[in-house]
């Protein structure tokens, strides 16, 4: 019996309920692909005098030089007004900036419009996020991805997804699962099913839709043991969470052929060669996959080389962008490296990927007409909203301590 149709899988909105929207830092300058330029530039703001540091703030209706805001839970960045901040740069931490390009972000509150510190609160150990991509019709690439880190929610076209985290509370607590979805996966087929399982699945076999991410689910454990064996392969490529580095066998592994200049400015790839260029740089091998590897019909890997290779002179040679590294850093090089890895092995997957979509299509599916009277949907509302996780004080605005 064929499967059910595109638009009658359920929606991913409904089995991971509460999510939260991308975040919407305002500014570019605390946020940037090395760490140190990102501390140069917070202390030239600190060294301005007031007039100089409201200018270089790029103030907007969130924020300006005399704002108070809370804490970022977790990080403890000051909560008086940026016009009399002396003190050192918070520690910057990696965030994900759209997929697979880590970054590093200057954690204060007072620098970031609207940081969504519900994802700061459960952020951390134990914790996975799954980020919803944009949607572009008829575009490649998946429509969902996975994430140890804290992502921004960045989509490289089309309008950004939603951001879910797996578990509701930190260290790995409360799975943010639909009530009564995982008993009911786990009845059907006949052997536990737990939340990370679930997270595998959907990025084994999401389906991208103008009206969100759908999931086709299944009770023939033989298809599902399938589709989870490849997601848990995808989520270890994406995420990383234990640390190891992927890589390839010996012989296709990319290696720097030709020193990376200290500026590049061009970037080409060379199709015969499999090489990827840097002005006179060169790195190979590089499959055609991997440079064409696309998310939201956007080539990822020409994206991240892009926002490293020289900009153009911004308007104000003052401003705080304009700090950044003069020669390219080794390990934006190792960076590199690891994307293209990752990417090719991802690649190869994609035929896998291919053939669960045509098993799912071809065999009987659960709809969300099933889920219904199974009583999982509709999804209580509290379990859209975020769970009351405040096990510790929280500074406010002016030092004053948060109440929630």
């Amino acid at each position: 019996m064929p499967g059910v149709t595109h638009d009658e899988a359920p929606l991913l909105g409904d089995l991971m309920p509460w999510s939260v929207a991308p975040l919407r830092p305002g500014r570019g300058w605390p946020m940037g692909p090395d760490a140190a330029s990102l501390k140069a530039r917070w202390d030239a703001f600190v060294r301005a005098d007031a007039p100089a540091r409201a200018r270089l703030l790029a103030p907007s209706r969130s924020r300006t030089p005399h704002t108070t805001v809370a804490q970022l839970p977790g990080h403890p960045g000051g909560t008086g007004p940026l016009a009399t901040e002396s003190g050192r740069c918070p520690e910057p931490v990696r965030v994900l900036h759209g997929p697979f390009d880590e970054q590093w972000l200057i954690p204060d509150h007072r620098l970031i419009d609207v940081a969504r510190p519900e994802l700061w609160r459960v952020a951390g150990e134990g914790q996975l996020f799954l980020v919803e991509q944009g949607h572009v019709a008829g575009a490649s690439g998946p429509a969902v991805l996975a994430s140890a880190v804290l992502p921004d929610g960045r989509s490289p076209a089309g309008r950004p997804g939603r951001i879910r985290p797996l578990f509701r509370r930190p260290c790995g607590r409360e799975p943010n699962v639909a009530p009564g979805l995982l008993t009911h996966l786990s009845a059907a087929l006949g052997q536990p099913v737990d939340a990370e399982d679930l997270l595998a699945w959907t990025l084994a076999a999401a389906r991208p839709s103008a009206g969100g991410c759908r999931v086709p689910l299944t009770s023939d454990a033989e298809l599902w043991a399938r589709g989870t064996e490849l997601g848990h392969h995808l989520l270890r490529l994406q995420a990383r969470a234990d640390g190891a580095r992927p890589k390839l066998p010996g012989g296709r592994r990319p290696y720097v052929r030709a020193p990376l200049p200290a500026r590049p400015t061009a970037l080409t790839y060379d199709a015969d060669e499999e090489a990827l260029c840097l002005d006179a740089g060169r790195i190979s091998p590089v499959p055609r996959e991997a440079w064409e590897f696309e998310v939201s019909g956007v080539r990822v890997l020409e994206l991240w080389c892009l926002r490293r290779t020289t900009p153009t002179e911004p308007e104000d040679p003052t401003a705080l962008e304009a700090i950044r590294p003069t020669t390219w850093p080794q390990t934006w090089t190792s960076e590199l490296l690891e994307l293209i890895t990752v990417l090719t092995l991802l690649s190869e997957l994609e035929p896998r990927r291919g053939e669960l979509t045509d098993a799912l299509d071809e065999e009987r599916t659960t709809d969300a007409a099933e889920l219904r009277e199974a009583g999982i949907l509709p999804v209580p509302e509290a379990a859209r909203r975020p769970a009351s996780v405040l096990d510790h004080h929280e500074e406010g605005p002016g030092g004053q301590f948060a109440l929630i």
